[in-house]
């Protein structure tokens, strides 16, 4: 089955093809439409590695699945497309497990659009961009970050709000679950019974940044609550935050309810902080000289070790920890900074091990056996994908 996939970041969109068969995935060409709204680039890698480079001017969402579809048809990539899969990062209480785009499931995901406005709107657009490509027959699926959260225990999805705003679905949904899906999944095969019965807590620390606490396969709890705006410090979002801050900021600030949006989202985090940058590769460089791009980055690095302790805790301790994502695979001394001090919770690192970026960066013997392992949101979509696809077809 070949199935292309789409991946709306806060700025960037990715695409990759699959061919999906019973014995595994085939990446057959991928591809980054990057500074959407701005003048930006198309990168095109094909299956054999060539990779392509060109200029893109495209305004919204929309119009970069437009652009990559064409690109992929103009290679001949399209022949024999079944089905089109989506990461969708919001599907609230309607949405537990992955579904067909039809109209009733676009209604939903459009409803969800102020919850994560960075993502489910982005993602709503290269939905119907790809139908007005490919046409309404082609077969697409909703892939949801939140559903792998849907069994976690009720009082780690509760807040101390009155009950009625509760029952309204003001919950905990968590976010990063299809890259917490990979993971697991890559664990699993590793070995079958640390996945099965440890104590695993797994950081994807990247432009977006989240922890989450799993016990026998199920997330017991994570950082993310609401919205993908809170927990972890980010590239541009604030992450947890006082309520009253944004009460301050309504009141004694003026501030819109939408300029807090755009504050909070999009103004905030690292380069908030920083007031340089929001990539953590520019400040490590900087942070010798710039006190302002140090502070971002020790920031970073203790609100992350400050929530490992805290999902450690809901754990009753911890037997493996595993970083993902663009910062936890490939930022050494990031991990390093994290993991200092955490000795009492068994937490050691090899230092050549994790300068070296190793599969396994702790210790022969230590408590806690710390992973590298690097996600695959893409292929977790193609799967999801083909699966439902298969069920669809067999099912009329």
């Amino acid at each position: 089955m070949r199935i292309l996939t789409i991946n709306c970041g806060s700025s960037t969109l990715k695409f990759e093809l699959f061919e999906a068969a019973d014995d595994g995935e085939r990446s057959v060409a991928r591809g980054v439409v990057d500074r959407i709204g701005r003048r930006g680039s198309v990168e095109f890698i094909s299956e054999r590695g060539e990779r392509t480079l060109q200029s893109s001017a495209a305004a919204d969402y929309g119009e970069a699945t437009l652009q990559a579809i064409r690109l992929l048809d103009s290679s001949g990539l399209l022949v024999g497309l079944e089905a089109v899969g989506h990461r969708v990062v919001h599907g609230g209480a309607r949405f537990s497990e992955p579904t067909l785009v039809e109209a009733v499931a676009e209604d939903a995901i459009e409803e969800l659009a102020e919850l994560a406005p960075l993502h489910n709107g982005p993602a709503l657009a290269a939905i119907r961009a790809a139908r007005e490509a490919l046409g309404p027959a082609m077969l697409q699926v909703a892939a949801f970050d939140t559903a792998f959260h849907t069994r976690m225990p009720r009082v780690a999805r509760l807040f101390a709000l009155p009950r009625h705003l509760v029952d309204e679905g003001i919950l905990c949904y968590g976010f990063h679950g299809l890259s917490y899906e990979y993971v697991m999944g890559e664990l699993h095969a590793l070995d079958p019974e640390e996945a099965a019965t440890s104590r695993v807590i797994i950081a994807h620390l990247g432009n977006g940044a989240s922890m989450v606490a799993v016990r026998g396969g199920v997330s017991v709890d994570t950082t993310m609550g609401f919205t993908p705006v809170g927990g972890l410090v980010m590239s541009t979002r604030s992450g947890d935050l006082d309520p009253g801050v944004l009460l301050y900021l309504l009141d004694e600030k003026g501030l819109s309810p939408p300029e807090i949006g755009e504050l909070i989202t999009k103004q905030a985090g690292l380069l908030g902080v920083s007031e340089t940058s929001a990539d953590m590769r520019d400040l490590l460089g900087r942070e010798a000289g710039d006190p302002r791009a140090a502070e971002a980055v020790a920031l970073f690095c203790y609100q992350a070790k400050k929530f490992l302790g805290a999902l450690a805790a809901a754990l009753g301790g911890l037997d493996t920890l595993v970083f993902t994502g663009g910062i936890g695979e490939r930022a050494a001394t990031v991990r390093w900074r994290i993991c200092e001090g955490l000795e009492f919770l068994g937490i050691r690192l090899d230092p050549d091990h994790n300068a070296g970026h190793a599969p396994v960066i702790s210790r022969v013997g230590d408590p806690v056996t710390i992973r590298v392992i690097p996600t695959d949101e893409n292929l977790m979509v193609a799967r999801h994908t083909r699966d439902l696809v298969r069920a669809t077809k067999e099912g009329a």
